[in-house]
């Protein structure tokens, strides 16, 4: 209970009086999602100039008009992640006094829609859930009917389903999102809630598509409001698979690790649209971990597995083919990375050596030696030679690229390429430039 107090109150009030700093306290905890606590009652605190963009839904049993309607209801009806908007609970009657305000609301040049009717978002949610099923009978269909008794079983073929349909994965995540901020504007209706099975079934399949998109704000289940963690909390999935190596019948392997047992196991897979999605992310997750700072390698990698996805995405060559240039892109990179450790280079060297052998002639007639000297004394020179602001000031850089073409004479670096190899290595040294700036210990 929410209260400012006094002396002459009665006993029965004075356990619920706080001090302003015990208030500032629970108010703090109260905007905090992940806090315990979730429920509040109040009269006039906290009702204005009190911004809790998770609270999600307010119990109305007050009198109330005009602005100071508007300034409750708005205590509620902030977006925030998933949450759409937030639920009014009117046990009083305030509807003639809303109508009112939202006259005044309106008449005073107030822009955008304050509330919307919980019988607007069940419309809505139908007609999404409409679109889900129709991508479900889609290209032959799938029959998910048991999704109520087996829902474990059936999402390896759902997702592997609505992978193979075209631009599959984007359509559902999209109607997903929407049918999840509709479900939060109408929860507590009867309808709705009788669909609650069928949409936790379908979010937990977008949970796993959705894990490692590329790029974008990361999320996690604290990201989900109260009300649409009602959904995985009271279905018979919540329990869940919560990654798609789970859900392939796959044990996670050590990331660096993807040795031939398992890519075997991945390729013998029946659901050939799944292992695509798994072998893509593990491989954009091996890109990323091993190669961030190594533009060539980043760069050869990332192209080659857009352009094999492309493919895959229209449609050009069978999922089975697509499977079988992941696994040897699989094998290429960590044959790369395996190289790695025979060169005995460090990261930085080992990034400044593919810049400088990006030309496969440039390795034949210098040799692995010559090359990975080179290598070495050009980053520990680039790295005494950076500055804060060196990307910036034109002088600079003009001398660092003077030295690099010294370097590249000295080691008789094939004259064919030079400048090419310039750009390069000044590209190479940018991209390490932010960690080679940072304080030394």
């Amino acid at each position: 209970v929410i209260m400012t107090g006094a002396a002459t109150d009665p006993v029965e009030l004075r356990h619920h009086q706080y001090s302003k700093a015990q208030r500032n306290r629970l108010a703090k905890r109260f905007k905090d999602p992940g806090d315990q606590l979730k429920l509040v009652i109040v009269r006039d605190m906290w009702l204005t100039g009190f911004d809790v963009p998770c609270c999600h839904t307010m119990y109305v049993d007050k009198p109330m008009k005009g602005h100071g309607l508007m300034q409750a209801i708005a205590r509620v009806n902030r977006v925030f992640r998933d949450k759409q908007g937030g639920l009014v609970v009117d046990y009083i009657g305030i509807a003639s006094e809303l109508k009112q305000a939202l006259k005044t609301y309106t008449e005073s040049k107030g822009k955008g829609q304050p509330t919307v009717r919980a019988e607007d978002g069940l419309r809505i949610l139908k007609e999404k859930m409409g679109l889900l099923r129709d991508m479900m009978r889609a290209s032959g269909g799938f029959d998910y009917s048991g999704f109520e008794t087996k829902p474990l079983e059936l999402l390896p073929g759902v997702a592997n389903h609505l992978l193979g349909l075209e631009d599959g994965k984007k359509r559902f995540l999209d109607v997903m999102a929407s049918v999840m901020k509709a479900f939060s504007l109408c929860a507590t209706l009867d309808e709705a809630a009788a669909l609650r099975t069928e949409i936790a079934f379908f979010a937990a399949i977008r949970g796993i598509l959705a894990k490692h998109q590329a790029r974008g704000p990361s999320r996690n289940g604290k990201d989900k409001s109260a009300s649409l963690k009602a959904i995985l909390d009271n279905a018979v999935v919540s329990e869940g698979v919560d990654d798609i190596f789970k859900l392939a019948g796959l044990d996670r392997p050590n990331i660096g690790l993807l040795s031939d047992e398992f890519l075997e196991d991945v390729r013998r897979m029946p659901a050939k649209n799944l292992a695509v999605e798994l072998l893509e992310r593990l491989i954009k997750d091996e890109i990323r971990s091993r190669s961030r700072n190594n533009v060539v390698r980043e760069s050869k990698y990332g192209e080659r597995l857009q352009e094999t996805l492309r493919k895959y995405n229209n449609r050009a060559i069978e999922s089975s083919q697509i499977v079988e240039e992941l696994i040897a892109m699989a094998k290429d990179f960590i044959a790369a990375v395996e190289h790695d450790e025979e060169l005995g280079l460090e990261p930085d060297e080992i990034a400044f050596y593919d810049a400088l052998a990006d030309r496969p002639e440039v390795l034949r007639e210098m040799g692995d030696e010559t090359l990975k000297n080179l290598a070495v004394e050009l980053t520990e020179k680039l790295r005494n030679s950076t500055t804060v602001d060196w990307q910036v000031r034109e002088s600079v850089r003009a001398r660092m690229r003077l030295l690099i073409k010294r370097l590249l004479r000295k080691y008789k670096y094939p004259p064919q390429g030079q400048e090419a190899a310039v750009e390069t290595v000044i590209e190479q040294a940018e991209r390490l430039s932010e960690q080679w700036s940072a304080p030394r210990a």
